[in-house]
């Protein structure tokens, strides 16, 4: 075995870049602070979504009208019924939380993507997936698409006891919740991941607001986790619309 097989390889995929009109078959309360939405249409003949923590745009309109462009995780897509599944998570009233509040059956929306996907591969024995209320479609999606047996722990911080979600999984999976009331501080999901043991072969998968992401990446490699184990990435930036950080 070469230096190379003995690491995790992230491979990336490209697909087509697609626009697709959509309508809405399904809208209900997943949460208190999380809202799921099944968009179907013959549009999504072709679809593909190989990594659980793809992201596509949604194309909504905004208060002036014009287009505004969101990043969403595919959470599931059927291609027997071409439905595709996503969860919004609900923040402050921009455009995307507006639209997903009022959306009902019926509506049409414009998504576009994914432009590719990232496939984490290689000897990785265990996995540990940490992350806010934005990351748990991703989190979710990974945790149902994992073999039978793998062991993961789930860390995963969100306003109250009733945003926590019942995910299911073949895994051998340890559920980690954390109750915060500020999203940007990461100091309660850091003291959380101090008691996490991580031995050899742990692959650890971060996304949260940005400056959170940042923080606990810079706490595991210090601590001597190695970098080509973790990737983080800032699902959102405070204060900034429409802003992200995926390379972190």
């Amino acid at each position: 075995m070469t230096d190379l097989d003995s690491l995790p390889r992230i491979e990336r995929q490209r697909h087509e870049l697609v626009r697709r009109t959509l309508t809405v078959s399904e809208a209900r309360a997943l949460t208190p602070h999380m809202i799921r939405i099944v968009l179907t249409g013959p549009e999504l003949e072709g679809f593909t979504s190989t990594a659980p923590d793809d992201h596509f745009k949604l194309m909504i309109p905004d208060a002036n009208g014009e287009k505004a462009m969101r990043d969403y995780t595919p959470r599931h897509f059927d291609p027997e019924t071409l439905s595709l599944t996503v969860d919004f998570a609900l923040h402050e009233a921009g455009p995307a939380t507006l639209w997903a509040k009022s959306a009902k059956v019926g509506d049409t929306v414009m998504m576009g993507g994914p432009r590719g996907s990232q496939n984490i591969t290689g000897p990785i024995q265990r996995w540990v997936l940490i992350g806010d209320e934005t990351a748990l479609p991703a989190i979710a999606r990974r945790l149902f698409e994992m073999e039978a047996g793998t062991p993961v722990t789930t860390l995963v911080g969100v306003p109250e006891a009733a945003d926590e979600q019942d995910m299911p999984t073949k895994a051998n999976h340890l559920p980690l919740w954390v109750h915060r009331t500020d999203a940007t501080d990461p100091a309660p999901l850091l003291e959380q991941l101090k008691q996490i043991p991580l031995g050899e072969g742990t692959f650890v998968w971060i996304a949260a607001e940005a400056s959170v992401a940042r923080a606990l990446r810079d706490h595991l490699q210090q601590n001597g986790h190695p970098l080509p184990w973790m990737k983080a990435a800032g699902y959102w930036v405070a204060g900034q619309a429409d802003a992200s950080d995926k390379s972190l």
